[in-house]
């Protein structure tokens, strides 16, 4: 009888002992059984003092900013482990492998490991997925085009920890009813808000598992997927429902949006046209979503909230310095 041959060669052991796991990985996507046919992680086996970024990857040519991002992620001393979460299902792998080479390098003064975890699809939904290499309570959601300072992000974190059950975030958008349509419409207000974007959102690791594994919202995660949308006011729908309180926005020094349509030059200057040209539809189509969330639940949970939580109050009056004026904080105290 013939010998089968090993599975393995020696090239192959030699290679992976080889890579430079403790800094970097590249994982493939989780089996669509989990995680919600077990239990959820106890939570007091959970990380309280940091928490876990997951970033949102799909456009290639952002590749070079999300290294910076996620570099700038792993330097907060409140993170534990920063992951990509890889949405484009298109990508070759050679261009995931030179990421991960690249990123190795510039986590090699960290200790925080970053990893790229690609997804098993497009799908919005997977932004919230439970996945169980999750070891802290907080999870950051986050975009590829939003670079905080890590001081603000340690910030957000401490005012999630006394308030573990709400949503904490650095932008917000707000809900209202127009009565001539007879529906609800997604909006900015001045003085109130009552959704976090996941451009920047702190939450509780057990409402990944209530997004992903209530059977009560199997409806609303379809309709994410059909409108390729609006699975961060979703997931606000979930949290206004079970705490029966809106979000808090936090203030941060300083946090780069790279995406937003009033960046000037090159990529961003292109976009500036195409998120005007869609401007009014991305609205239209997000209070769609909102009233269509409604219907299907039968009851709407949004709560506002007021004000911004901030990390220093400065003096508003203005004194001349040098001939200028400025703050008058940034005097000497009489």
């Amino acid at each position: 009888m013939r010998k089968l041959k090993p599975v393995f060669s020696l090239h192959v052991v030699i290679i992976i002992l080889s890579m430079p796991l403790f800094v970097f990985s590249l994982r493939t996507g989780p089996r669509p059984s989990d995680p919600c046919n077990r239990p959820p992680v106890d939570p007091r086996t959970l990380q309280p003092d940091q928490l876990t970024v997951l970033i949102n990857g799909y456009s290639e040519h952002r590749i070079p900013l999300l290294q910076s991002i996620a570099a700038t992620y792993a330097a907060a001393s409140s993170v534990a482990a920063v992951v990509i979460l890889w949405g484009n299902p298109t990508t070759p792998p050679q261009i995931l492998s030179n990421l991960s080479e690249s990123l190795s390098l510039s986590a090699a003064t960290s200790s925080t490991p970053i990893s790229i975890l690609r997804q098993r699809s497009s799908s919005l939904n997977l932004r919230f997925y439970p996945h169980r290499s999750i070891t802290t309570r907080a999870v950051l959601i986050c975009d590829d085009d939003i670079e905080p300072d890590p001081k603000s992000v340690t910030f957000a974190f401490n005012v999630w920890k006394s308030n573990p059950d709400r949503l904490i975030g650095l932008f917000v958008r707000s809900h209202n009813y127009d009565l001539s349509q007879k529906s609800w419409i997604y909006t900015m207000e001045n003085n109130k808000y009552s959704i976090v974007l996941t451009k920047f959102m702190i939450l509780n690791l057990r409402y990944l598992y209530e997004y992903s594994c209530n059977k009560e919202y199997t409806q609303l995660r379809a309709k994410v997927e059909e409108k390729n949308n609006c699975e961060d006011i979703l997931m606000n729908f979930l949290v206004a429902e079970e705490m029966k309180k809106g979000p808090i926005l936090v203030g941060a020094k300083r946090v780069r949006d790279w995406g937003d349509a009033r960046n000037e030059g090159g990529e961003m200057k292109e976009r500036e046209v195409g998120l005007s040209s869609r401007k009014g539809e991305h609205r239209k189509r997000r209070g769609e979503c909102i009233t269509e969330f409604h219907g299907l639940l039968g009851k709407m949970p949004l709560r506002y909230s007021y004000g911004k939580v901030m990390d220093s109050i400065g003096e508003q009056g203005l004194c001349e310095k040098g001939g200028k004026l400025v703050y008058c904080d940034r005097q000497i105290f009489r």
